[in-house]
């Protein structure tokens, strides 16, 4: 007993030193995509509900509709953002998306496809939302656009290494975006620079259609499988890349808590 009398002090205390040198490194600036330990910092609250459930909320399609973040989870969200926790949830996804297209025993070259969302799935324009409060300040058409025809987003790590084996298998990949036409020859040159070297489309809407972006995925999803494709996988990074008919034969939805897309 006099022996833990000892010990259990020692522990406790070698313990507090631990959190605070954790809470030291999260207070860092997190570079971004380069995960560094203590993402996600101390689970901010708003209005009496811990970001994370809110965060939990948006990537479960439970709460749509929604604008803008909550002012007091910037701080959270830009952690989680910049940190490991986000990219190892990409991971998480990626895996089970690459499990998937191993597992594939028959599928034709000539007409099996796999969907690809833009932004935030194969690019992540993370270096524009951290000068922008990762969702906290209103959707700006303009400034992003000036941003986006720079071409300097990097891509997401994780769906890289998903595109880099579907091509080494023999799956096509087909790029369907909500930009708009005016941006395409950013976007081939940024998606190129970024490590996607080949595609089967790229097909962006057109200035002048209408309707959510849901209905617009799913009618050019209905119009490549009219074609005689077939959509073996779907991947993106808001609900409305991957609801709707037809989905595609399997379905995998990245993390985005910055902005909801109807």
């Amino acid at each position: 007993m006099k022996l833990l009398g000892v010990v259990l002090p020692l522990f406790l205390l070698a313990a507090s030193h631990l959190c605070s040198a954790e809470d030291a490194v999260a207070a860092r600036l997190i570079h971004i995509l380069r995960p560094k330990f203590g993402s996600a910092g101390t689970g901010a609250k708003m209005k009496g509900v811990s970001c994370s459930s809110w965060q939990l909320a948006v990537e479960t399609d439970n709460l749509r509709d929604w604008s803008t973040i909550p002012a007091g989870c910037e701080s959270y969200l830009g952690h989680y953002m910049l940190g490991g926790r986000y990219r190892n949830d990409s991971r998480v996804v990626a895996d089970s998306a690459v499990e998937y297209a191993l597992s594939l025993q028959r599928f034709h070259r000539n007409t099996d496809i796999w969907i690809f969302d833009v932004d935030e799935t194969s690019l992540s324009n993370l270096p524009y939302f951290s000068q922008h409060g990762f969702g906290v300040q209103p959707y700006n058409k303009w400034r992003f656009g000036k941003w986006v025809m720079k071409g300097a987003a990097p891509p997401l790590p994780e769906t890289l290494r998903l595109y880099k084996v579907l091509v080494s298998v023999g799956i096509k990949v087909v790029f369907l975006t909500g930009r708009t036409a005016e941006y395409r020859n950013a976007t081939v040159y940024n998606l190129k620079k970024a490590g996607y070297h080949t595609w089967e489309k790229l097909i962006l809407r057109s200035a002048n259609q209408g309707g959510t972006a849901l209905q617009y995925k799913s009618e050019v999803r209905a119009r490549l499988e009219r074609g005689g494709l077939r959509i073996v996988g779907n991947i993106g990074d808001q609900w409305s890349d991957i609801l709707g008919s037809p989905e595609g034969e399997r379905t995998f939805k990245l993390p985005d808590p910055m902005y909801y897309i109807s």
